[in-house]
């Protein structure tokens, strides 16, 4: 969701949304130190927060906005391997094992991030029994997504169940309980494509023909999926 459509919040204890978001729902003592040791910052649209392979000097707790996270090859082929969004933690398993950052996170929309340097977020932790729940949590959260999309990588059988499937994965997350399945595509053809293991050209394809089978609908840069019943009988 573009940052425009939430306010914007210079302390976590004022933010409204912080009880819906795994890491940053922390108590007392423990959220006042976590915003006395962050700092926020914005980004526009297409900016590098860091790349793969920098050494790891902290992370970064997404506030609003939305990255994308990839990954580069020796030959230059780059893979996406998923989205960021609001309440999600870069860096963090590079934090931890005290390695370079894994992949580049990129900001796909202007976006809003809280940094804790790396020293003080492992004092932050280890001063904190709940802080370091909520940090397994979230790690946990992540191995989960990254098993899910190589699944989806590898087990459905056609472009357009992969290409449903991650519709249907980004509009439920960007819902957050509520009936209508509305999100803000900030990906181009090319990168969504990237994802769901296919052409450019089969992805435009496939968008134009879900659009004609009414199953979603787009108006600028939001999507709406308007049958999610049809749309996952692709993904079987």
């Amino acid at each position: 969701m573009p940052v425009g459509s939430r306010p914007l919040y210079e302390s976590c204890q004022e933010c409204e949304y912080r009880g819906l978001r795994l890491f940053c729902n922390l108590s007392g003592e423990a959220l006042k130190r976590f915003d006395e040791i962050g700092v926020h910052a914005s980004f526009p649209s297409r900016t590098v927060i860091y790349t793969e392979g920098q050494a790891c000097n902290g992370v970064f707790v997404v506030c609003s906005g939305q990255l994308k996270l990839s990954t580069t090859s020796r030959e230059g082929r780059t893979m996406i391997l998923r989205l960021a969004g609001a309440g999600d933690v870069l860096g963090l398993s590079a934090t931890l094992n005290q390695q370079p950052y894994e992949v580049t996170a990129e900001t796909l929309e202007p976006t809003r991030l809280k940094s804790v340097r790396r020293g003080e977020f492992l004092q932050f932790l280890e001063n904190n029994a709940e802080v370091g729940q909520n940090a397994a949590k979230t790690l946990a959260r992540q191995y989960r997504e990254v098993f899910l999309d190589a699944r989806r990588l590898a087990l459905s059988g056609s472009a357009g169940g992969r290409l449903g499937r991650l519709l249907l994965e980004w509009a439920n997350t960007a819902a957050c309980g509520k009936n209508e399945l509305r999100f803000t595509m900030a990906l181009t053809h090319e990168e969504l494509a990237n994802m769901a293991g296919t052409s450019r050209e089969t992805v435009t394809r496939l968008l134009n023909q879900f659009e004609r089978d009414h199953l979603i609908t787009r108006r600028g840069a939001t999507l709406t999926i308007l049958d999610p019943t049809s749309l996952s009988s692709l993904v079987q």
